[in-house]
């Protein structure tokens, strides 16, 4: 754990390894285990103003062993960014993935995607900077070829998801106008350019799922609505993408063994850092909640059972005292009045926006010592978490709580000529569905769920590797003392360094015990 940028991702990879040289067994498997990660980096990393290579999804890697030896590997995936697929703020990249694409693949292959230059892309933020950069990219996109060769992607597979990945980006350039003899809404004359004879069907159906009505009366509305479901569109096609991705990994990775013989595990989460941009929204605040629930996670492990077991076994002892965020995650996750159960509440409604659900939760938290309203004239709400205060933009969050597509969109995605996108929306694997209003509403899997990831973790014998942020500056060989001392105060690594002084951290077995 640690504040985005901190090294998780490459200590995780490091840990990785070693595990690996360890282990000397089935060196094909344990040469795949490691070759997956430029794929998954490719696909689910992206620069931030905190970090050029950002984990934008947490993963869980389960490594299981049968006699000190690797048999088998499963990658679970958590909270993908979607939203950036649609949005970057000023100093950001959309994932690696797209501009890998546009520096690795040949005329001929941009032609036949119908890929032109990334900045005429809405999607694409970002000059593509220097030469050396671009070469790099072109290396990196070959490293991911590479990769999924390894993986066992058929070569149409690989072509589709291509296909797929230059659709979202032409799909982003598709606006929406006025339909003067009725007052309805078409898509304008400037974007039929961006799409395919096979994308106009959706596009068609895009706009016929929010007519003008009563309830959205306005044509400019009736606009946003139809942009709204575009982004939608493009959100979930790459995050089934992704998931399928992941899925493809198991399949390679799945254990090979005698179901007779007892089963070990090793399980290495890396899960993104702790966030506070200059613009926070709902993707900051789910990255956030994760961090506080390790925090806590942390916190009992470190604090609560140490001293417990001291008292237990009355042990002299002076009580250690530390930063308990429980309250925060009461304030985040209790029900029915938390900040996530008011959130779904509040998406249940139709006519409930960001101000609604604002405006319940000043009501909601008023006096709590960890929830400040706003004081801007952007809508907003800030949270004084653990590692400090955050404020939030409330903008857009009930839209991404909702994660909703169009049905009739779904339909034509199942019938696609493409092959895989008809896979990628008929699959059962990938997310559960719910009708509600005419619209699809997916949610994640329960044994991808958060929760269930700290079921896990409370049920097994932790280790902590806490990493430390030297410098906001990306610089080597540079260390911001009063930085790296606030990281140490937040994240109880003082408090840590006396209880270990202090208390009893070495627990030899009997046997051991015995053999001295």
């Amino acid at each position: 754990s640690g504040e985005s940028g901190a090294g998780k991702t490459e200590s995780t990879k490091l840990l990785l390894q070693h595990i690996m040289n360890l282990c000397k067994g089935n060196s094909q498997l344990e040469q795949q285990i490691l070759q997956v990660n430029p794929l998954l980096e490719a696909f689910g990393n992206a620069q931030t103003v905190m970090n050029d290579n950002s984990s934008r999804f947490g993963k869980y890697i389960q490594l299981r062993f049968q006699k000190n030896t690797v048999r088998g590997a499963k990658l679970s995936e958590y909270l993908l960014e979607k939203s950036r697929v649609v949005q970057q703020d000023t100093g950001e990249r959309n994932f690696h993935i797209f501009y890998y694409m546009f520096a690795g693949l040949s005329l001929e292959e941009k032609e036949m995607y119908g890929l032109l230059d990334p900045s005429l892309y809405r999607y694409i933020s970002g000059r593509f900077g220097t030469q050396d950069v671009a070469q790099r990219w072109k290396h990196k996109y070959q490293e991911v070829h590479n990769a999924l060769d390894m993986v066992g992607f058929q070569e149409q597979e690989q072509v589709d998801m291509q296909a797929i990945l230059a659709g979202v980006l032409s799909l982003g350039n598709v606006t929406f106008e006025p339909e003067e003899s009725n007052g309805s809404v078409k898509v304008s004359e400037a974007s039929w350019g961006w799409l395919k004879a096979a994308a106009v069907d959706v596009l068609r159906q895009l706009v016929c799922c929010v007519p003008c009505s009563p309830w959205s009366p306005s044509v400019s509305c009736c606009c946003s609505l139809c942009a709204d479901a575009r982004d939608s569109i493009a959100k979930v096609a790459y995050g089934r993408v992704f998931g399928w991705i992941v899925c493809k990994i198991n399949e390679l990775l799945a254990e090979n063994m005698d179901s007779e013989v007892e089963l070990r595990e090793i399980g290495i989460l890396d899960i993104f850092g702790f966030e506070n941009f200059a613009v926070n929204r709902f993707e900051q605040l789910c990255i956030n909640l994760a961090n506080e629930q390790l925090q806590h996670f942390f916190n009992h492990h470190i604090f609560q059972l140490e001293q417990a077991a001291y008292k237990e076994e009355e042990l002299p002892w002076e009580t250690i005292t530390f930063n308990n965020n429980q309250p925060i995650l009461n304030l985040l996750l209790a029900k029915p009045l938390g900040l996530l159960s008011l959130l779904d509440e509040q998406s249940a409604f139709p006519q409930a926006t960001d101000k609604t659900f604002v405006d319940k939760l000043n009501s909601s938290f008023k006096g709590n010592l960890h929830f400040q309203p706003g004081r801007s004239r952007v809508l907003g709400f800030s949270i004084i978490h653990y590692a400090g205060k955050v404020q939030y933009t409330a903008g857009g969050f009930l839209e991404k709580n909702r994660d909703t597509l169009p049905a009739n969109v779904r339909g034509l995605f199942i019938n696609s000529v493409t092959p895989l996108l008809s896979v990628l929306f008929t699959g059962k694997s990938l997310c559960y569905v719910l009708w509600l209003a005419g619209m699809l509403i997916f949610l994640c899997p329960r044994q991808h769920s958060l929760m269930v990831l700290m079921e896990r973790m409370y049920s097994a014998n932790p280790h902590f590797v806490r990493c430390i942020k030297p410098n906001n500056q990306k610089e080597p060989g540079v260390v911001d003392s009063q930085m790296v001392l606030l990281q140490l105060r937040y994240n109880g690594l003082l408090e840590t360094i006396r209880i270990r002084r202090d208390g009893f951290s070495w627990r030899p077995s009997f046997e051991e015990f015995a053999e001295r």
